[in-house]
C-alpha cells in the first residue's frame, strides 16, 4: 500500500553489448550468476520452486553504502531473448525490467527501475538522493555485466 508522500524513483541504464542477443539473453536469464556482476547484490536466494520464468521468487540481500534491505523480487513478464520484469516487494517497491534489442553492432540492453521510497524513510527527498546513486551503480553493473558475455 502506498501512501500520501510516497516518491517514486525513476532509473533507466543502458548499454550496448558487442554479443547476439541470444547469448546476452542465455546470461541474464541465470538469475543465480546476477551477484557475479551486481555489486549491490550480497546474495541471492531463491523463495520458489521454478528459478526461471513468471511466478519465479528471489530474495536478494543488496548493500547500498551502509545500507542494507531484502529485495524480495517476483518475476511477471520473462520473454526469452527480449524482457524480463519484475515487482519489487518489500520496504524499498516497485518495479523493474531488463530489455534486449537486437542492433547491428549486437544488443542494447536497459535497465528500468521505478522504486517507491516510503514517507517514513524520506519519500521524496530519499528518491532524489537514490537516483543518481543507483544510476552510477548500475551503469556499473552492466559494464561488469557485458564484460561477462
Amino acid at each position: 500500500m502506498f501512501y500520501k508522500g510516497d516518491r517514486v524513483a525513476r532509473v533507466v541504464v543502458r548499454i550496448d553489448i558487442d554479443a547476439s542477443v541470444e547469448r546476452v539473453w542465455q546470461e541474464l536469464e541465470a538469475l543465480e550468476r546476477h551477484i557475479n556482476w551486481m555489486s549491490d547484490a550480497e546474495s541471492i536466494a531463491f523463495a520458489s520452486e521454478s528459478t526461471r520464468g513468471v511466478g519465479t521468487v528471489i530474495e536478494v540481500e543488496t548493500k547500498v553504502g551502509p545500507f542494507r534491505l531484502l529485495d524480495v523480487m517476483e518475476f511477471t513478464e520473462w520473454v526469452p531473448h527480449s524482457v524480463m520484469a519484475v515487482d519489487h516487494r518489500g520496504l524499498v517497491s516497485g518495479t523493474g525490467a531488463f530489455t534486449l534489442e537486437s542492433t547491428s553492432a549486437g544488443t542494447t540492453m536497459t535497465w528500468v527501475e521505478d522504486l517507491r521510497f516510503p514517507w517514513y524513510l524520506g519519500g521524496g527527498v530519499t528518491a532524489l538522493a537514490a537516483k543518481p546513486v543507483l544510476s552510477a551503480i548500475w551503469r556499473k553493473n552492466l559494464r561488469r555485466f557485458a564484460a561477462t558475455v
